[in-house]
């Protein structure tokens, strides 16, 4: 990265903000030295933490906000009633051209809503989606759309693929990523109507996408190809699905480990093995969901992630401003509306 990148951070967002904040900062300046940032939100309190933090207060700017968004509020009233928030003024200074993107670890709803009104979309995407990484037997897998289209149509699926393609190359660096969409089966006779006019549309094409057909559930995990397209209803049911089976087996394993003496025992022998899993789990690895199709980087942080997971999401941020995200796909929906050539006939 040679470019000075500018981010517009929403300081008030998130559980443990804006501590959580100021501590992600310093830990993504080692990895960024170069990037700047815009913190919006409580100007007396931002400066009294800053005082103590002259490594992050020489990266940053202040820009006051009197108010915040709460975790509660809802999309449509923020809205009408939020363009003094800290969320709404951070989306907004990247519209006017002031930073390169925005990461917030508030309000989800309000924040897509917030985008979706300030930024608009990318001339020739309909509805942006939120796109996520999971961990895979494979390595890493990004799926699109976890939550931001209930109901989607064939178009809207085929421009998620060609989001997701990108991003995938941008954020995970794969020269040539495969894509799958999420179905119930793998057999191109099944699926709804929209699956299967998107599959057409994406075998038939002549863009260069690695298009591998349909994937069923069990693929996720498998890391059987590096791009998951889904509607915003299925991704989500998979995305709580697959946190909530997390949860729950490591609620498991904490309970056989302490079930007696002997297992805490086999606990301490095996304690390095489980710190390797556990690094490899950790969500905060994972930590930012991107709102791809925005006319600007809008980065999404988990509500109660840490300074670590913080940190990560601002790197997200930063390979999609850097890496000129928006540009990229825009030349790839270039692509998709060139006519179809005719195959060449040989001469005799």
């Amino acid at each position: 990265m040679t470019d000075e990148v500018v981010l517009a951070l929403d300081a008030m967002g998130g559980d443990a903000a804006p501590q959580m904040v100021i501590d992600g900062i310093a830990i993504a300046k080692t990895r960024f030295p170069k990037v700047r940032y815009l913190l919006v939100g409580d100007e007396p309190r931002l400066k009294e933490m800053l005082a103590s933090r002259q490594d992050v207060a020489e990266v940053c700017t202040i820009r006051h906000a009197p108010d915040s968004v709460s975790a509660d509020a809802k999309p449509s009233q923020v809205l009408r009633t939020g363009r003094k928030s800290s969320m709404w003024m951070a989306v907004d200074a990247v519209a006017k051209g002031e930073a390169g993107g925005v990461v917030s670890a508030g309000n989800t709803g309000a924040l897509m809503a917030v985008s979706k009104f300030v930024l608009r979309t990318v001339p020739g995407i309909d509805r942006p989606a939120i796109a996520g990484l999971f961990p895979s037997q494979r390595g890493e897998t990004v799926m699109l759309d976890l939550g931001g289209n209930v109901d989607c149509n064939a178009n809207n699926l085929v421009e998620f693929a060609i989001m997701g393609e990108v991003f995938c190359r941008i954020v995970l660096g794969i020269e040539r990523p495969s894509v799958g969409i999420l179905n119930v089966g793998s057999e191109d006779a099944k699926g709804n109507s929209a699956v299967k006019t998107a599959h057409s549309i994406l075998k038939s094409h002549h863009m260069q996408l690695s298009f591998q057909g349909f994937v069923e559930g069990n693929d996720i995990g498998a890391g059987t190809v590096d791009v998951i397209v889904t509607d915003g209803f299925t991704g989500n049911v998979a995305l709580k699905t697959i946190e909530g089976t997390a949860k729950m087996f490591s609620r498991f394993l904490k309970e056989a480990f302490t079930h007696s003496f002997l297992s805490k025992i086999g606990y301490l022998m095996a304690r390095p093995a489980m710190h390797r899993l556990k690094l490899r789990a950790d969500p905060r690895r994972y930590n930012g969901a991107m709102f791809l199709g925005l006319n600007g980087i809008t980065v999404k942080s988990h509500g109660g992630t840490d300074a670590l997971g913080f940190a990560n999401a601002i790197g997200c941020a930063v390979d999609l401003v850097s890496q000129d995200f928006n540009a990229k796909i825009k030349e790839e929906l270039a692509h998709l509306a060139e006519p179809e050539q005719p195959a060449q006939v040989a001469s005799l």
